[in-house]
């Protein structure tokens, strides 16, 4: 799962993050990535608890997906032209969000936010199919190996043997983060706000990289639970 639990600082970023502009080298690309924006934002509101926000946060991306449908049935470009997979990847969004929006309807959000997260899988492998690579992708990457680490992290550093392991894998999250950093947009990388939220990334990764170093177990667990927010408040906003 994405969020497992509320962050109420992210709200004044989820208020902006449909506003911020898209990067891309084709139009539907670019449709897509801001259709992505609000998507992101019924994520959010979703594992957030809230149901009147999350069935409004749903309509606004449904809004925004029926853009990108309209154009690629319009005028199918390069990279995507005569993709099968485009026209499953379609459906299979749509569905998804009928489907999450029948749960916050009935009050099932922690479902409806389990539904929604199979709209990331399904445009990271049309994308992937397609050889595109947008700022999206280096954070999904970064999300998992995250999830990774918070999930297997705390069994690492119970076992006897594990601080190897974790050492490794905090390694793997040191060097998705400084992709986080090299691969986004040059106008990104200029934006005051993105360097502060990349910075807060940064200095977790610092921090438990550090905790490992000093072997620290007590801090090493407390930096382990220190690497979701930072990121999280990222997402929302550049994601």
């Amino acid at each position: 799962m994405f969020l497992k639990r509320p962050f109420a600082l992210l709200s004044a970023a989820v208020a902006s993050a449909c506003s911020f502009p898209v990067w891309a080298a084709d139009p539907v690309t670019e449709a897509i990535q801001s259709a992505y924006a609000p998507y992101r934002v019924a994520l959010f509101k979703t594992n957030a608890g809230q149901p009147g926000e999350s069935a409004e946060a749903l309509k606004q991306a449904q809004s925004a997906w029926d853009q990108v449908s309209r154009l690629v049935k319009s005028q199918p470009t390069v990279p995507y032209a005569n993709d099968a997979l485009m026209a499953r990847t379609l459906a299979g969004v749509d569905a998804s969000y009928a489907t999450a929006s029948q749960q916050v309807a009935s009050g099932q959000l922690p479902q409806a936010h389990a539904t929604l997260e199979g709209v990331r899988d399904l445009l990271s492998e049309l994308r992937r199919q397609n050889q595109v690579i947008v700022y999206s992708d280096h954070m999904n990457a970064y999300h998992a190996q995250m999830e990774h680490l918070l999930d297997e992290g705390p069994k690492w550093l119970k076992a006897g043997d594990g601080m190897p392991q974790l050492a490794a894998q905090a390694g793997v999250l040191s060097y998705l983060a400084t992709k986080l950093a090299s691969e986004a947009p040059a106008s990104v990388q200029a934006s005051p706000e993105f360097k502060a939220l990349l910075g807060g990334v940064m200095r977790s990764v610092e921090a438990l990289n550090a905790a490992l170093m000093a072997g620290d177990k007590a801090q090493i667990e407390k930096a382990i639970g220190q690497v979701k927010a930072p990121y999280s408040k990222l997402f929302i906003k550049f994601g």
